[in-house]
This record gives structure tokens, sequence and C-alpha cells, in this order.
């Protein structure tokens, strides 16, 4: 057995007997959160290493991208954060040069942010980063794999989604 086949066999739950794993962890929802948990921690790395950005910051330069500011409160919303848990990682940003604060001209009480030169070079060196993991991961498949994993993922989604509402009317 070649050494690549040996790692990914040791490695792949699907190789791994069942019978043997813990209930919690032969659950698909268990071995998603794995995945899930794994490219994360990959992509950490990675942006670290690219542009010097925490887990927090790269999500905040990957949200802002290339559009127009944007107000504090709605950033916070789009990374799914209270103000209060980003102004850190902002203020960070804005010493490193990265993001620019301006007071909104229509509302003076409202903060708005965008991204400066140097931090739409890091949001660009994240989005290569991010199209490279995506490209490594696809071709993993054939086409109407690929195919058919997007459907179902979206399909767990829905149903996903669904649960949490059920559990959110169940308070």
């Amino acid at each position: 057995m070649s050494r690549k086949l040996e790692k990914q066999t040791a490695a792949s739950p699907a190789a791994a007997d069942v019978a043997e794993m813990a209930p919690i962890t032969a659950m698909m929802s268990s071995r998603l959160m794995v995945l899930a948990n794994l490219l994360k921690r990959g992509a950490i790395l990675r942006y670290k290493r690219l542009a010097g950005l925490s887990s927090v910051e790269f999500g905040l330069v990957a949200s802002l991208g290339r559009r127009p500011p944007m107000s504090v409160i709605r950033l916070a919303e789009a990374v799914g954060m209270d103000k209060g848990q980003i102004s850190r990682a902002l203020a960070e940003l804005v010493a490193r040069k990265l993001v620019a604060k301006a007071v909104n001209p229509r509302d003076n009480r409202e903060t708005l942010v965008c991204l400066t030169k140097a931090g739409l070079a890091a949001h660009d060196a994240i989005v290569a980063g991010a199209q490279e993991r995506n490209r490594r991961l696809m071709e993993q498949l054939g086409k109407e794999e690929l195919a058919a994993l997007l459907d179902q993922i979206d399909r767990l989604t829905e149903t996903a989604a669904q649960m949490l509402a059920d559990e959110k009317d169940l308070k």
C-alpha cells in the first residue's frame, strides 16, 4: 500500500470501522463538523501566513471586500458578531492601516469602514488563497460527483435551517 493511500485510509472516517466509532462521531453532522473545522483551521493558518490576519480580522477584511464603505453595525451583521466583538479587531486593522474609518456624512452618529489600498491587497490575497483551497477540494471529485454533492449540501443546509427554526420555536 502506498504511503499516500495509507495516510488517506488512516485519516478517512469512511475507512474506519463505524461499529468501533462512538455513536455521535459516526453521525453525518459530526463528520461534516470535522470537515468544516479542518477547513477553517487550514484557512486561519493560510491567511495568517499570507496577510498576517487573525480569524476575526480575515473575516472582516473578506466581508468588507471591494464594496463601498459600510457601517460598523452592518459589518457586524455580515460577519455574525456583535459590534463590541469586532471593535478590537477593527481597531487593530485601522492601526495597521488596512481599514479606514470615517463618520457617515449622512448621519454623523454612524461610523463607516472600508478597506485601504493595503487592505485591498490583503483581501485579494485572501480571495486567491480561498480559490486555491476550493480548487484543491473540487479536483477530488468528478463533474457529476461535484454537482451531486453541491445539490446535497444545499438540501442539507435547507433542512438544517428548518431544524434551527424549529428549535427556536420550542423556546
